[in-house]
């Protein structure tokens, strides 16, 4: 299962560029992020390409970061998708706890990227796929 990276940041200038220097160091690529505000402090969610690499340089800068396992799921786009998706996740009563989402190719394809309880044992891939949707390893991520 896809992990995402979540870094607990001062809500400060530079702090930013501070996460981003130190990915740019090592090489890895981020392929998707969102910063949500929480005062004094933040929460930066990063997908990146190599995310065992990235934790290990954050953490080793002192940065307090974990890898969360989530869903990354290739969505047409297309207005009713994600209503078709919440609802199939409802049916096999998964909760999303937390998503973010982007498009790839307008009118084509998006990704949603799904931390939830309860998929990890309810063979979420089979059932997603079958319904139509994409669910994304590490190598198709990678490849974004």
């Amino acid at each position: 299962m896809p992990r995402q990276l979540n870094i607990f940041i001062e809500n400060r200038p530079g702090r930013l560029k501070s996460v981003t220097e130190i990915l740019s160091q090592g090489n890895i690529n981020i392929i998707a992020f969102t910063i949500q505000d929480r005062g004094d402090f933040g929460v930066m969610k990063l997908l990146v390409d190599k995310p065992d690499v990235a934790h290990l340089a954050l953490a080793d800068k002192g940065f307090a970061c974990v890898l969360k396992d989530i869903l990354v799921v290739s969505i047409q786009d297309k207005p009713g998708n994600l209503n078709k998706l919440a609802s199939l996740l409802l049916k096999h009563n998964i909760n999303i706890i937390d998503t973010h989402g982007f498009v790839i190719e307008p009118g084509n394809r998006g990704i949603c990227c799904i931390e939830s309880a309860g998929a990890e044992n309810a063979n979420i891939t089979k059932i997603l796929e079958k319904e139509g949707f994409g669910v994304l390893g590490d190598k198709e991520i990678s490849e974004l």
